[in-house]
Formats: structure tokens, C-alpha cells, sequence
């Protein structure tokens, strides 16, 4: 199966080329496409789906569309609402709601944002930083319980740490810690959402 991602912007690409061959294996193919952010995600994405869905109509059965969003300040279950809907107003099945036991279209959302799923993930943040190891950090009890920015967070958890004094580089810095990311063992439960979801969708 080939999936399509359509993300915010290109921290999330970063992230998800190194993640995804560890999720899908490789039996799957996939392509990440990157937004000017996600008010601009929000609005091709109608057109984005509708375009699918005639590819679909021409014998296009080998592929399968994947949108991820950040949470932000947004009420999840109403943005995951508002997506789906793209998704059915296109004609397109969801995982919610699927035709049968196939759907062609998984819609996710990184709570809060996708620096959340580095933080599911500690060891990767240790090994790609080193130098934090045996310093006297307060870690967030839960990744996806982070509140006032997630990036943020990590970027101070870093700076007091030594790295990053100018500030955060959200694309390098996702490659980085991406490297190092296990999948199997992420604490993130937007992020295990995501990968359950995304081997439901290349297995449907």
C-alpha cells in the first residue's frame, strides 16, 4: 500500500520520514506533503480530499490518505469532527466511518502538538542529547498533559541542558530526536492513536 500524509509543516515531514518505515515496514510506501501551517492545511484540505477521491474513481486502489493536525487550543474531538467531515463531504470513508471493514482515509491529531510525541518518548531525547543525562531535569509527567505549548517545553527542557541557547530548530531538532524514536514503546497516546491507526489504514 502507498499512503499519502498531509501534514502542518515540515517538522512533522522531518519527523514522520524517519518514524514511518519503523511503523509500516517495508511492505508500504509512503509520501509527506507539508503546509504553510495549519490554517493553511484547513483550507486546500477540501480540495486536497475531493481531488482524491476522483483519483480513487480512476482505479487509484493502492493508495490511502493520512492527515495529521496539531491540537493547539482546539477542541479535539471538534477538530477531529470537522476533518471527518472534509473527509465525507468528499465522499471519502474514515476510520470512523468506514464502508464495511475498509476505509481509505485516517484523520489524527497530535495532542498538543507534535513535540508531545518526542516527549512520549524520553530515551530518544536522551540519546540525542546527551548531555541532559544525569542533569536534574523535571520531566512532564505526561506527554500529551502538556499545556502552553509543547514545543516550548522542550526547548527549555533543552536549554537547561546546554543545547539550543538561540532557540529550538523544530525541523532539525525533530530529525534529531526522530532518530533515536521507538514506536513500540512511545507514551504518547496521541501518538500510539497514530500508529495503530496508520497500520489499520495500510492493512485496509
Amino acid at each position: 500500500m502507498h499512503i499519502e500524509l498531509l501534514v502542518e509543516e515540515s517538522s512533522a515531514e522531518e519527523a514522520l520520514n524517519v518514524i514511518l518505515p519503523r511503523i509500516l515496514g517495508s511492505g508500504h510506501t509512503f509520501k509527506v506533503y507539508p503546509h504553510q501551517g495549519k490554517t493553511n492545511l484547513l483550507q486546500v484540505l477540501p480540495q486536497r480530499l475531493r481531488t482524491y477521491q476522483a483519483m480513487f474513481r480512476t482505479g487509484w486502489d493502492n493508495c490511502r490518505i493520512a492527515v495529521l493536525l496539531d491540537r493547539d487550543g482546539d477542541d479535539c474531538r471538534e477538530l477531529k469532527r470537522r476533518v471527518d467531515a472534509m473527509a465525507a463531504e468528499a465522499g471519502l470513508s474514515t476510520k470512523s466511518k468506514p464502508e464495511g471493514s475498509r476505509f481509505v482515509t485516517l484523520n489524527r491529531i497530535a495532542v498538543e502538538e507534535l513535540e508531545a510525541w518526542f516527549f512520549g518518548d524520553q530515551q530518544a531525547i536522551l540519546k540525542a542529547y546527551p548531555n541532559l543525562e544525569g542533569k536534574k531535569l523535571r520531566w512532564p509527567a505526561g506527554p500529551d498533559s502538556i499545556r502552553g505549548g509543547t514545543w516550548e517545553s522542550l526547548e527549555r527542557l533543552l536549554q537547561r541542558g546546554g543545547y539550543h541557547k538561540s532557540g529550538y530548530p523544530k525541523v532539525s531538532g525533530a530529525h534529531r530526536i526522530a532518530e533515536h524514536m521507538d514506536p513500540k514503546t512511545n507514551r504518547s497516546p496521541s501518538f500510539q492513536n497514530f500508529r495503530d491507526g496508520l497500520l489499520a489504514l495500510a492493512n485496509s
